[in-house]
């Protein structure tokens, strides 16, 4: 384990509980509640300020255009991950195929099905790059499952729809800030801000190739969405914004006055130190459910789900251990205030 880091990121940290729920929400640092409490406090003082800051939105922009390996210009901001989705649904021809895996988050499908009119086609996460064919227009999946961190091949993946003429919408929520991601081989990524990021539900982004930006139509578009915000006010829009800033939703503040510190902590870190510290911590785990019987889903994810063991959360929960129970199995997620202590913890209860 990383003992540097976990001193490093002790002060930005106040939980009480042993917090192993990220894959659910992440824990916000404290100066990210500080940032909130200023906005809160200053909105409830009615000064301008507490207008919210479109700067600090731009940053958080920027801030994640680099944590994904993109240029600013590709990232659009918004609150949900269905709702990024829901853009990219829209732009389908009636009788399009998009193809997903079985299990996949309900995100990343629900825009495609309830369209009615789209044909959605699901294959086994393993199987997937076989799935892919000449009928296929969009491929959708996430980097890691939320259910159980299975990780996809998404090279693979790409390098099928690339055969197959298909776009790809990769959703990172479950990976971005632990897993090295990079966005640019993709035509659409979508990312929570609430769960590995460290920020606020209400903080999320979308991401677009700029050989895709002209497939989408800015369905909800407001005067954020214009390339002068400020002289779009009111009346019909004079301009679209050139990049994937017409595609933003009016920002919740509060989340991205958070976002900024949080992905500044990162930023400090490097998500490559965070994928260290967070494998070797789920590793550790593995190996003490191997000792005590217990065979959890494969893989090296910083998720680790045990089927069979959904039974036991609410008594983790009861002994100040927070996991989640999905799929029928137990899901613990390890992050950067994590430590081998609260491994330990959860496995002494466990036994």
């Amino acid at each position: 384990m990383d003992l540097s880091l976990v001193e490093a990121v002790r002060p930005e940290f106040a939980h009480s509980t042993v917090y192993l729920n990220t894959a659910t929400c992440g824990i916000l640092p404290r100066s990210a509640v500080a940032a909130v409490r200023d906005l809160a406090d200053a909105a409830g003082g009615g000064t301008p300020t507490g207008f919210g800051d479109f700067d600090r939105v731009n940053r958080v922009r920027a801030a994640f255009a680099r944590l994904v390996g993109v240029d600013v210009e590709r990232v659009a901001v918004g609150s949900a991950v269905a709702t990024h989705v829901g853009l990219v649904a829209a732009s389908l021809p009636a009788g399009a195929e998009v193809l997903c895996p079985e299990g996949e988050f309900a995100s990343v499908i629900n825009p495609f099905v309830v369209r009615g009119d789209l044909k959605v086609r699901f294959a086994p996460l393993e199987s997937l790059v076989e799935a892919v064919d000449p009928g296929t227009a969009l491929v959708a999946l996430s980097a890691v499952q939320s259910a159980d961190g299975r990780t996809a091949d998404l090279a693979a993946v790409r390098a099928a729809t690339a055969a197959h003429g298909a776009r790809m919408l990769v959703d990172a929520t479950q990976a971005a800030g632990w897993l090295p991601f990079d966005a640019s081989p993709y035509e659409y990524t979508v990312t929570a801000g609430y769960k590995w990021l460290l920020a606020a539900r209400g903080a999320s982004y979308l991401t677009v190739s700029r050989e895709a930006q002209h497939t989408l139509t800015p369905l909800h578009a407001g005067w954020v969405a214009a390339e002068s915000m400020w002289e779009a006010t009111y009346g019909p829009m004079p301009e679209l914004a050139h990049g994937a800033r017409r595609f933003d939703e009016s920002p919740a503040f509060l989340a991205y006055h958070a976002a900024e510190a949080s992905l500044a902590l990162l930023e400090r870190i490097g998500v490559g130190r965070v994928h260290a510290h967070n494998t070797a911590l789920a590793d550790r785990y593995r190996a003490g459910l191997a000792r005590l019987g217990h065979e959890p889903v494969p893989g090296g994810a910083a998720i680790v789900s045990v089927p069979g063991l959904a039974g036991r959360q609410e008594a983790l929960q009861a002994a100040g251990i927070a996991t989640a129970a999905r799929a029928g199995a137990l899901r613990a997620s390890f992050h950067l205030y994590n430590t081998e202590a609260d491994v330990d913890r959860l496995l002494d209860v466990l036994a």
